[in-house]
């Protein structure tokens, strides 16, 4: 039985022509050989697999080929090409700087070169992993890379040039290798499999032209791991199943599913990925991609993007064209976010599974944020229902959402019209309540939604703040307008402080208490030592107005923040300055120092 040679090697280029993906760079060799414009130092560097090592070998070839073709291409007859080939070449030298890396075996390279080439109009040195190399051996290094002979050309590769001394960098010329594309790759993979009389799908060449990241050899490598698995018969279910690969249709099931506000049947897509030995983080992360994948495929400009084969790319269209933009802002950043908490979280699956909840409520929540503007006569309708203040005077508000934490998750997608809460039977309407409900924040009228009110199903769904886009929103209104005292006032401001203490809103409760505010007229003066104070007072206004105009019955009462500047202390730390501080309030403690003729320690 023939020893088997794996592709990475079988088939690896020995040609220009025959690179990969590295059209700018063979491009530029050729012209280079063709006008006779040699640099003295070469230096190719980018990922690996993507053929700097191969390059440079058929670089050192076609220099030494005595009948070069009018392709630029080193002929393979002629008796250095043959020499090289066969690994006896006197002219063309490879060092693997990872095991050479001392100044010696430098110094050992330096003497080599001072001996001319016996055969062939170059003498050309291939070092491979240059990067490997020790700081004295860089040093030794210079004088010859800097000024060689003339027959001699150093060809350097690296995977990482920022390791390489500077001084290195500006004697050679740098060919920055790029990641191989998917088409290009798959493309590649498609001809050997032709060649070897391997039956295959494009799908599944495609995905494993993905897994390797850009990286030819990788690809080889599974290439023939997956041939050997499904023997000679490479499908996408094999490629999936040997690679230990999401299959897309996970995906577009559970998009599905999220669009159709489904959470049950998403649970259970995410439970059967679980049982097939996928991790969760993994999962998260696909459906990150897959969802970035369906906002590329809404602009046909963009399509080009997708780095999969036609048949994914059309169900990718599909899909798409059934969602909305917003709902896929909110599905990846909902997605984003679980990928940051994931590895931090106790119970991962938890994290992931609320997430996805999230997901399967997004429509209805997308679909309430988008239901137009108020006309007039619905604002009017929807003022009849408020209850008259003179006439029966609600003893508490009654709102059904507390005011989140403050939280670290991702805000809600704005859309392009500002979000506003539609006039239904759904909006919290004032009510008289026989009991007093402390862990209620106040809610009355309609009107544009600002920073500090929350949207039903968004805020319940995302615990987020929603951002405004509009201007000063609408309070509650009424014809009352009756005189507060300040203790009338006092009591009920306290009240309210408790209830968002209750609620968990500390910054705002903190605010409200720290000093005692100040009632001019109808107007509520708050001081705030900083600009988030302010702001935080800001995004509290319109509840805690709501709050008081309904309680004190008074619906002129308007509330400002005065920032106060606070001028810190500092303690006194030296024994001089802790003197210093008891003179100041005690100037006879001077005196008796002096008259004492005492000293400080």
């Amino acid at each position: 039985m023939d020893n088997f040679i794996v592709s990475a090697r079988k088939y690896r280029p020995v040609t220009f022509d025959s690179v990969v993906g590295q059209q700018h760079i063979t491009s530029t060799l050729k012209n280079a050989i063709h006008n006779n414009q040699l640099a003295q130092a070469f230096l190719f560097c980018g990922p690996r697999g993507v053929g700097k090592t191969t390059c440079a070998r058929i670089l050192a070839k076609t220099i030494n080929c005595e009948q070069i073709s009018e392709q630029v291409e080193a002929c393979g007859t002629c008796d250095s090409c043959k020499s090289f080939q066969q690994g006896n070449s006197f002219s063309i030298h490879e060092l693997d700087a990872a095991s050479n890396n001392s100044v010696d075996d430098i110094r050992s390279l330096i003497e080599q070169v001072r001996i001319p080439p016996q055969a062939g109009k170059y003498k050309i040195y291939i070092i491979d992993e240059v990067h490997m190399l020790s700081q004295a051996a860089f040093n030794a290094f210079l004088k010859t890379l800097e000024e060689p002979p003339s027959y001699a050309i150093f060809i350097l590769a690296t995977t990482e040039k920022h390791k390489i001394l500077p001084t290195i960098l500006s004697r050679c010329q740098i060919f920055d290798f790029n990641r191989i594309k998917v088409e290009d790759m798959a493309n590649h993979l498609a001809s050997i499999a032709q060649k070897e009389e391997i039956a295959f799908e494009s799908d599944g060449l495609h995905i494993i032209a993905q897994k390797a990241d850009g990286g030819l050899r990788d690809a080889l490598s599974m290439f023939d791991q997956i041939v050997s698995f499904s023997n000679k018969n490479i499908t996408y279910q094999t490629v999936i199943d040997n690679l230990n690969i999401l299959d897309y249709d996970y995906y577009f099931q559970l998009m599905d599913r999220v669009a159709a506000e489904d959470a049950a049947q998403a649970l259970l897509i995410f439970d059967k990925v679980l049982n097939n030995g996928f991790d969760g983080g993994h999962f998260i992360s696909g459906l990150a991609t897959h969802t970035r994948n369906l906002l590329v495929s809404k602009e046909p400009a963009t399509l080009k993007l997708l780095e999969v084969s036609e048949n994914i790319k059309r169900k990718y269209l599909e899909q798409s064209q059934a969602l909305s933009s917003g709902l896929l802002l909110s599905v990846l950043n909902i997605a984003n976010q679980c990928e940051i908490n994931y590895k931090s979280s106790k119970n991962q699956r938890l994290q992931v599974e609320l997430a996805l909840l999230k997901m399967c409520h997004l429509a209805s929540a997308i679909l309430l944020s988008q239901q137009g503007n108020f006309t007039p006569s619905v604002t009017a309708e929807v003022k009849k229902k408020l209850p008259d203040p003179a006439v029966s005077r609600p003893k508490a508000v009654v709102n059904d959402i507390p005011t989140p934490k403050p939280s670290t998750t991702p805000t809600v997608p704005q859309a392009s019209a500002p979000i506003q809460v539609p006039a239904t039977a759904s909006t919290p309407v004032i009510e008289k309540s026989t009991g007093a409900d402390t862990n209620t924040s106040v809610k009355k009228g309609w009107g544009k939604i600002s920073a500090s009110v929350n949207v039903p199903n968004l805020n319940t769904i995302f615990e987020d703040k929603v951002e405004a886009e509009t201007d000063e929103p609408d309070l509650v209104q009424g014809d009352t307008f009756r005189e507060v005292t300040f203790n009338t006032f006092i009591t009920q401001w306290n009240a309210f402080a408790d209830r968002l203490k209750q609620t968990n809103r500390i910054t705002l409760y903190t605010i409200m208490t720290a000093n005692p505010p100040r009632l001019n007229g109808v107007m509520v003066e708050v001081d705030v030592e900083n600009g988030v104070q302010m702001d935080e007072l800001k995004l509290g206004k319109i509840d805690i107005l709501n709050y008081l105009r309904v309680e004190l019955q008074n619906f002129s009462l308007d509330l400002t923040g005065v920032q106060v500047e606070v001028t810190k202390v500092r303690k006194p730390y030296t024994s001089v300055e802790k003197y210093q501080a008891m003179v100041s309030k005690n100037p006879a403690l001077e005196t008796l120092r002096k008259a004492f003729n005492l000293g400080l320690s």
